[in-house]
């Protein structure tokens, strides 16, 4: 009632005065200081004392910066960590409000940056200035104490980390490398060589070593060991320089391999298996019974405790087709994987028109396989298997097969040998001894070709690795439906997540969307 008694109401307009400006006499509102702002800018000046030309000193050769007084900070140009940088470079910056920084364009080469910085600050009772500036950085070509070092000597390390993996293939490390490449983890390194049965990386500082070797730690499970090595020693100030050697060793079992377990590992994990497949490897094993779905973690320390080795791997895979296939039952593990149990009759495609061999086994694929579909899978009635570890498990009898994945290789066929959409980065490698032979080629080429299909079937794999746009790929040579029915491949919304664009790319963008 009383908003609407007000409405009809005479209200008086308030009207704000205006007051000459005492130095230059033009009307203005008033305040305490009784000038405009012109004038109170040309009394007043707020970034006096303030710092308005820098020297700072710039790494060309890990585009670092120099943080003092020993401490290196890599940035980019006109990129937040070096206007964070450059602002926390100026002395007596708190005596003041700062209100908003940006860069100002310079030539790359002029070894200078200009940053842009807007201040406020209370001159008289209640009166705030605010006033803009420009703080001129000169760049001072200095190398850092890690360059410095490889430019004096290229092999002069302090610390060097060894990997090894006693397998024969090297998907681990292929794998390995895109979570390396991904975090990057190998950064501090001074050199990257690629040995025979692994890769060693060398560091000029210990303490870079350790932290590598625990990231390597939180991927895979390993076991290490470190030994160290008099370089010189000063006996007038007790100075010793060492060089350090970590021995890393990954364990060798990798990803969709048989195994059978020893007798007292499978009674910790509750008399799991014998017989297991390896689901996932990171810094545990995640073990499966393809029998009775049931799942086991085995962490590193466990491992190690007694170690093993795999029955079978994933080179000795044989190719089988469905024939019939009649579901169980269903499980499903922490992880959020779907397994079906099922009872499948099954026919090695080697032997199509040499016998009438078929097998009936019991498989965890239900949820996959359909009569005519193909898998991939371990011919225990064919293999001849000298495990010392089967012997203990009396009255155990083998499968005839272990199907272990569905198989996509007739559809892949028509696809071969095509451009994908995506492609992987790769860490800057020497190659120790490289091998001139051509089966040797072949062979890491074909490793390589199956690592990148199993990114393609398995996203949790994928979610630690980097995907980028092949410029390569041109959308003409997409195959037909029918060629690429049911083939698994990487979705474009994941793709574009990962995406990174140079500046050219970038620019290339701009123009065809406009």
């Amino acid at each position: 009632m009383a908003a609407e008694a007000t409405v009809g109401m005479f209200q008086l307009q308030k009207t704000v005065g205006s007051v000459l400006c005492c130095m230059c006499g033009v009307p203005i509102t008033p305040n305490n200081a009784n000038m405009c702002v012109k004038c109170l800018r040309s009394q007043v000046d707020i970034t006096e004392g303030l710092q308005k030309h820098v020297i700072i000193y710039h790494c060309p050769e890990c585009n670092s910066y120099l943080q003092p007084p020993k401490t290196w900070i890599k940035a980019q140009l006109e990129s937040k960590e070096l206007l964070t940088f450059c602002i926390k470079r100026l002395k007596n910056l708190n005596k003041v409000h700062l209100s908003h920084a940006e860069f100002i364009w310079t030539e790359p080469h002029s070894k200078r940056i200009k940053v842009k910085l807007k201040v406020k600050k209370e001159v008289y009772h209640n009166t705030i200035l605010e006033q803009e500036y420009i703080v001129e950085y000169v760049q001072q070509e200095h190398l850092c104490e890690s360059c410095s070092r490889v430019q004096a000597n290229p092999d002069q390390w302090v610390a060097s980390v060894q990997l090894r993996q006693h397998v024969a293939h090297r998907r681990t490390f292929y794998f390995l490398e895109q979570v390396i490449l991904k975090h990057d983890a190998a950064v501090r390194a001074i050199k990257i060589k690629q040995m025979n049965e692994g890769i060693d990386f060398f560091f000029g500082n210990r303490s870079h070593a350790v932290k590598f070797v625990e990231f390597v730690g939180s991927v895979v499970p390993i076991r290490s060991r470190h030994d160290k090595q008099l370089v010189s020693h000063d006996i007038k100030s007790n100075n010793y320089n060492y060089k350090y050697t970590f021995s890393v060793e990954i364990s060798p079992i990798c990803r969709e391999d048989l195994i059978c377990l020893p007798p007292k590992v499978a009674v910790g994990l509750g008399n799991l298996g014998p017989l297991v497949l390896c689901m996932k490897v990171s810094n545990s094993l995640m073990l499966l019974d393809p029998f009775t779905l049931r799942h086991a973690y085995l962490d590193a320390n466990q491992y190690w405790r007694i170690p093993f080795k795999p029955l079978l791997s994933s080179r000795q895979l044989v190719e089988y087709v469905i024939l019939d296939i009649e579901p169980t039952n269903v499980g499903t593990i922490p992880n959020g994987t779907k397994y079906v149990l099922a009872d499948a009759q099954i026919a090695r495609v080697s032997d199509f028109g040499k016998n009438d061999l078929i097998f009936n086994v019991r498989t965890h694929l239900g949820h996959l396989l359909a009569p005519g579909d193909y898998a991939l899978g371990y011919d225990l009635y064919g293999a001849n298997n000298n495990d010392l570890g089967l012997e203990k498990y009396k009255g155990f009898s083998l499968p005839d097969a272990v199907l272990v994945k569905k198989s996509y290789e007739e559809k892949r066929q028509k696809r071969r040998g095509k451009v994908r959409p995506w492609k992987l980065k790769n860490l800057d490698m020497e190659v120790d001894n490289p091998s001139k032979g051509r089966t040797d080629i072949d062979k890491r080429n074909m490793e390589y070709e199956k690592f990148l299909e199993d990114l393609e079937e398995d996203p949790e794999m994928r979610f630690n690795v980097s995907l980028y746009r092949n410029k390569e790929y041109q959308p003409s040579e997409m195959t037909s439906m029918a060629d690429g029915e049911d083939v698994p491949s990487v979705p474009l919304e994941e793709l574009l997540a990962d995406l990174v664009l140079s500046d050219e790319e970038e620019e290339d963008d701009d123009m065809m969307s406009e």
